[in-house]
Order: structure tokens, then sequence, then C-alpha cells
């Protein structure tokens, strides 16, 4: 009975991991698959305020091509950098998603472009995905976890956590200084929905004081690969530099203490400028990883406040 109670032991144990495998695999699959070649329609609408006398914006609506190849693809960590293709000798190096499974820490926004390093209990992360969000300029952006769902064939994933402003308002908003953003990704038939329920906040010592719901949609819609031939020539000459950029950055996000601070301008230039004219210059004058990784250290300093 003990032999037999034995062996149905570690057939559970064994049934287990391999489900485990399994959804892992099916986590992997629907992440990779965010990756391609899409049009994108961004639509984002204020739907509610507590307050009866707020003065609702304008609703936002744009389209864009972009590209979003996966550049890390590591068993627990998938790597995806996005590009928009302007048109036929324009691109710009977009937004990064990074995917980590079980991550033990996260990057918390606070607000007025600080974050706090936050480390997570074993348990709270177990089976999830993180997906961390960066700028143009590979700073933070916002990170949030949670559970990929695969029920009746539909991959979904949702989460909720703080962020700055959204590039559309940040230079036209001052009533509001943090983004509670609800976002769940679903991929379809043609491509895939991010769908947002967003929160915006005046975040004081007091504690936070909500002032509009917005609702958001970006759909990617997969299209003709032929219309990113210049931006795929563009990123080939530049990922090595790209590559340089985000270890720098991975190494102050290493050693930089729990909570610190990215200023977007400083001696008269936004951040992301900065970096992209370095990435010109590194391309011109062929350097080296070396050379790259010096000079991106020394031009990050006067952005950064720990």
């Amino acid at each position: 009975m003990k032999i037999l109670n034995l062996i149905l032991g570690l057939t559970a144990l064994v049934t287990i991991s391999a489900h485990a495998q399994d959804k892992l695999e099916q986590d992997r699959k629907a992440i990779k698959s965010l990756a391609g070649f899409y049009k994108v329609n961004f639509n984002y609408g204020e739907v509610t305020s507590p307050n009866p006398d707020y003065e609702f914006s304008k609703p936002y609506k744009s389209h864009a091509n972009e590209w979003a190849e996966i550049i890390v693809d590591e068993p627990k960590r998938i790597v995806i950098q996005h590009m928009l293709a302007i048109n036929d000798s324009t691109v710009i190096k977009h937004w990064r998603q990074d995917w980590t499974y079980e991550d033990p820490e996260i990057m918390l926004y606070t607000q007025d472009n600080a974050w706090k390093k936050v480390a997570l209990r074993a348990a709270d992360v177990k089976g999830k995905w993180t997906q961390k969000v960066y700028q143009v300029d590979d700073s933070p952006r916002y990170q949030g976890y949670g559970t990929w769902s695969h029920i009746g064939g539909h991959d979904a994933w949702q989460s909720e956590t703080d962020s700055p402003l959204p590039r559309r308002e940040s230079t036209t908003r001052k009533d509001y200084n943090v983004l509670n953003r609800g976002s769940r990704i679903t991929v379809t038939n043609g491509g895939w929905m991010f769908e947002q329920d967003n929160k915006k906040v005046v975040r004081t010592p007091q504690g936070d004081k909500l002032i509009a719901v917005e609702k958001g949609y970006e759909e990617f819609t997969k299209i003709d690969p032929g219309k990113f031939a210049y931006a795929q020539k563009w990123w080939d000459e530049q990922k090595n530099y790209w590559a340089d950029v985000r270890d720098v950055w991975a190494d102050f996000a290493k050693t930089a203490n729990t909570d610190f601070k990215v200023q977007t301008k400083a001696n008269g230039k936004l951040l992301y400028e900065t970096l992209f004219s370095l990435g010109d210059q590194s391309i011109k004058e062929k350097w080296s990883a070396t050379q790259n990784k010096e000079k991106i250290k020394t031009a990050l300093q006067p952005y950064l406040v720990k």
C-alpha cells in the first residue's frame, strides 16, 4: 500500500509539473504572438467623473503603422521592441515591452516621474507574467503583473498599475499627476486588442483624488510587412546601440536605491533627444559596445536623481 501511495503521489507530481509546463508554453506563445507588422488604431475617451462640473476632454483618435519585433526570447523573459513607420524614409523607435515570468521584483510608479522598487512575495507572482513598459528612450514607464488565461482557445492577460501621464496628455494637462491603468490584452485572429480602463488621479500626501475615468482601445491589425522595409533597415543599423542603452539602464536599476527619479529634460535637451542623437553618432563613428556604454552612462547622469 505504501508503494502504491508513493507511485500515485509521484504520478500526481509529474502531472502537475507537465500541466505547469504546458501552461508556460501557452503563455509564451501568446506573448510572442504580439509581435508582427500592424496598423494600430488608437481611441481614448473620458466617460465619467465624480465632479458634476468637470469638463470632459476631447476624445483622442489616431492611427499608425507599427512593427513589433522580438529582440529577446528566453524561457522566462521575452522582450518586444515597437517601431513606428511614418513613411518610406522615417521611423521612430517607439515603446518596448518586457515580459518576465514570476518576477520577484517590480518597479512601481509613484508620481512626478519617480519609481519605487518593491519586492514581491513568491505566492503573489506564482504563474504570473509581469509586463514592463518602457519609454522611447528606454527609461521606465510602468509595470504590472497578471495571469495569462487561455479559456476556450482565447488568450488574454490583465493587470492594474500606476503610470505617468500618457504622452498624448503629458504636455497639455496639469490637472492630474498619476494615471491608474487597468490593462487587458486579448489576442485576436487578425492581431490583438489592448483595452484600458484608466483613472486620472491627483496624488498628494493626503491621498488620491479621482478626477475622471477614461476608456481606451488600441487595436493592432496585421498588415503587409512590405510597408516596414525602411524601418527594418534602420533598426538593423541601430539595434546594437540600443542593446547597450538597455544594458546601461538595467545596471542603473540594479544599483539604484529603492526610490529614484528620472528627469525628462536636462541642459535644455529632452532625454530621448540626447539618446537618439548619441545613437546616430555611434553609427556614424562606428563606436564599440564599450564606447557606447561609457558615453551613454555619461549622457544619462544629468537626468537621474537617486
